[in-house]
């Protein structure tokens, strides 16, 4: 008869086997889950827990954190005559919150793709990305032009970070208009705890998959605030993959009818897309930069000398960690897979106006 001690650390490896089974059947995870059981599962922990000002999940981790801690001092005599006994320990724990990881949220990952669920296509030419970053300039031009009323001034945000969230609810509010698959209701957006942490660790915010609350990184710069919250809530939505959150984050910005939130999305993107021509093209970046106006630069700047300020041993590592988290979760890119975006822009707008 199997001892209980072993069950646990048995049933991870089941569910190893079985997730990897049923990342062949998008179709089934998307329907039965993320359409169904998850819609139940989220909306019922933003309810409970999205009125509290203060992120739980944040909380939680912390106690986490300190019972592990207290718990791996506690044995740390004992690793070697009681080996397999704490190991066994550590593996029914990891197969504990592996279940409810993946019951929770994670199981989003294996969804179909936006790409096929919104009908755009995957592959464009050097040709189709210049002539989409040379009318994303134009626009976001337009907009930091029209916010500042001078090319050389950066975009300086009014409003306070608790304003921004609600106006990211009126984004969602007009995008789900035209996709009804993107509402969002019972809003759980909260400035992290953990923003300092986060910034060491060269992260903007994060989705809590066990409490389903949008944590944003309250030191960002305030240009990027608005895009980095809605990329959380997209997240919420039941969207795993980085890219396809950062596309609907991108969409409930731009859709909004304030000028400043919707510079957060167009700014958001054009970074983007000028990336991906550093990786290109690099005469082709130089030609680009020189028609961007210099406020808009600025914000850029302004960006670059916040993370540099934050650089150290631990983002590296995080960072190392995070890639090989997403390349295990169906996402073979890894921290590359956040570039996509650019994919699911370029198609998208190849027969829209900006």
């Amino acid at each position: 008869m199997l001892q209980k001690k072993y069950l646990l650390p048995i049933m991870l490896l089941v569910q190893i086997l079985v997730l990897q089974i049923i990342s062949f059947f998008p179709g089934i995870v998307e329907n039965y889950y993320s359409n169904g059981i998850y819609l139940g599962i989220s909306n019922f922990s933003r309810i409970v827990l999205g009125w509290i000002p203060f992120s739980v999940g944040d909380i939680a981790y912390f106690i986490i954190i300190f019972w592990g801690l207290h718990w791996f001092w506690k044995k740390r005599k004992t690793w070697r005559s009681h080996w397999k006994d704490n190991l066994l320990h550590t593996l029914s724990v990891l197969s504990i919150a592996c279940f409810l990881f993946h019951l929770l949220w994670a199981m989003n990952y294996h969804r179909v793709r936006l790409f096929d669920n919104m009908a755009i296509a995957t592959d464009y030419s050097d040709a189709d990305l210049l002539k989409f970053t040379t009318r994303l300039i134009a626009k976001t031009n337009q907009l930091q032009l029209q916010i500042t009323k001078s090319k050389d001034a950066k975009v300086v945000f009014p409003y306070s970070q608790e304003i921004i969230f609600d106006k990211n609810l009126e984004g969602y509010e007009l995008l789900a208009r035209q996709y009804p698959f993107f509402e969002y209701k019972h809003p759980s957006i909260k400035k992290s705890i953990m923003s300092l942490p986060l910034t060491y660790m060269g992260f903007a915010g994060y989705l809590n998959p066990f409490t389903n609350e949008s944590q944003v990184n309250y030191k960002l710069p305030m240009y990027t605030f608005p895009t980095v919250a809605a990329h959380e809530m997209a997240h919420q939505l039941g969207y795993a993959s980085e890219s396809e959150a950062n596309f609907i984050g991108y969409m409930a910005s731009i859709k909004n009818e304030d000028a400043y939130m919707q510079y957060s999305g167009y700014v958001t993107a054009l970074r983007y897309c000028l990336a991906n021509w550093d990786v290109r093209n690099q005469k082709v970046l130089t030609d680009l930069l020189k028609t961007v106006n210099p406020g808009i630069l600025k914000n850029f700047k302004e960006s670059d000398d916040f993370w540099e300020s934050y650089e150290s041993f631990i983002e590296i590592g995080f960072k190392w960690f995070y890639d090989n988290f997403l390349k295990l979760n169906q996402q073979e890119d890894g921290l590359d897979s956040y570039s996509k975006f650019v994919d699911l822009l370029v198609n998208y707008y190849r027969d829209r106006a900006l």
